[in-house]
């Protein structure tokens, strides 16, 4: 497959999965969390998706499309290991919907931090809170959830708070 093919499925898959979960947490009271800004593409959707909605963006630093990004008090600036923890103690488990798209390209890296945020994300999540990550993560007070169809095992993985 193509490189070109391939980031369409992304895409493609990435966009299920996002329309899914602001379906099941629209109308709830919570906000959101997108990890990994990027170019805003992603932010910009779920704003779309959740008008009116609380959207908190976390990124190392901000390069996105001058209409994507976020205001000043809802971005949390600079590396995740920093930021999360303190937006646990700012916000605490308060959020419907989590979007994590921090891969890396690396695998070992990946799992590593992967491991190290499943045992901070419970901590950021409303009960009945929806994760939507590119990695994969163990999350024993969660229950993984099906995927969107035509979405490929492993592309994404959706898990809800019990």
């Amino acid at each position: 497959m193509s490189r070109l093919d391939s980031v369409i499925r992304r895409l493609k898959a990435q966009r299920a999965c996002l329309d899914e979960a602001t379906s099941m947490v629209n109308g709830k009271s919570g906000h959101v969390l997108e990890l990994g800004l990027g170019n805003g593409r992603t932010y910009d959707h779920l704003r779309e998706r959740l008008p009116g909605k609380d959207i908190y963006v976390f990124e190392r630093q901000v390069n996105a499309h001058p209409d994507c990004i976020p205001p000043k008090d809802k971005l949390f600036l600079g590396d995740l290991e920093d930021t999360l923890l303190e937006a646990r103690d700012k916000l605490g488990a308060t959020a419907d919907l989590l979007h994590s798209d921090i891969g890396t390209g690396d695998p070992e890296r990946n799992r590593k931090f992967a491991s190290w945020l499943s045992t901070i994300y419970p901590d950021l999540m409303a009960s009945g809170g929806i994760i939507l990550s590119d990695q994969e993560l163990t999350l024993s007070e969660f229950d993984p959830l099906p995927l969107p169809q035509d979405v490929q095992v492993g592309r994404y993985y959706f898990y809800k708070k019990k």
